[in-house]
């Protein structure tokens, strides 16, 4: 197949696309929508704004075309090249069974979004601990989820979204990342990729898998697991082995001691 027929083919659904999207919106409840906004200074604080303004529905997402502010971890931002990328984020009222362990909230997310990545690609899709996608060793995007709570209760929780598609040129101050646009030498439409992951996330979260299944996924596709890595924390750096995550969403490792690491606490070395 030529460059052309491929991109063609890119720009398309396949039948088993079209099939799933079709048969996940079936299962949409009614305060579900997606919405297209020319340019925000960041797809998370416009969600939230909705929100509070009493505008939105749990499983409503905005798909910003243009972010002037994007948000990563850690206060970091997160640059993408306007119409690019998938840059959305997605309201929704997290189920109760997730209350009690937020962090398996956080794995349903993560599984789901490196799902959806992994079908578009035959490298391998991981989740670098905590929730940035990575396609064999360099990152692809990445996930910023805030909640808002009214008391005990977890009223809303804004899961931010970015997925490198055609970008094909970054600031040289990112370490490592990539596009599918590179790594397939093709032209996707991003709108509707948007659109279908909305809608595996709203199945995922409208019909989650156990707890205990939600677990072993996302440690199977855990990043590095089992593998030496380096990592600093303060102005150390020291190498270990990762190990998984715990039910508290700390990193694992294991050295001269057996170490678990809460998130901002170390930075990875790659």
């Amino acid at each position: 197949m030529d460059a052309v027929s491929q991109g063609e083919k890119n720009l398309s659904c396949s039948w088993y696309q079209k099939y799933y999207f079709f048969a996940i919106s079936y299962f949409m409840k009614s305060s579900a929508s997606f919405h297209m906004v020319d340019c925000v200074d960041s797809s998370n604080n416009y969600a939230m704004e909705q929100v509070h303004a009493g505008l939105a529905g749990s499983g409503m997402a905005w798909f910003a075309n243009e972010q002037l502010s994007g948000k990563g971890q850690r206060g970091k931002s997160w640059e993408s090249q306007p119409g690019a990328n998938i840059t959305m984020s997605v309201a929704f009222v997290p189920p109760k069974a997730f209350w009690s362990q937020p962090f398996l909230w956080n794995a349903l997310i993560a599984n789901t979004c490196r799902q959806f990545l992994a079908g578009l690609t035959d490298h391998t899709v991981t989740i670098k601990w905590p929730n940035d996608l990575y396609i064999d060793d360099r990152k692809a995007g990445g996930i910023l989820i805030e909640n808002s709570y009214q008391g005990q209760a977890w009223s809303w929780s804004i899961v931010g979204i970015g997925i490198n598609i055609n970008q094909t040129s970054f600031d040289s101050s990112l370490p490592n990342p990539i596009s599918l646009q590179q790594l397939t030498q093709s032209l996707y439409n991003v709108p509707d990729l948007a659109k279908q992951l909305h809608l595996q996330l709203i199945h995922a979260v409208e019909h989650p898998e156990a707890h205990s299944i939600l677990w072993e996924v996302y440690q199977q596709h855990l990043y590095k697991r089992y593998q030496q890595q380096k990592l600093r924390k303060a102005n150390a750096v020291f190498e270990t082995q990762i190990m998984g995550v715990n039910q508290y969403g700390q990193l694992l490792t294991k050295d001269t001691l057996d170490r678990a690491f809460s998130f901002g606490e170390v930075e990875w070395i790659l």
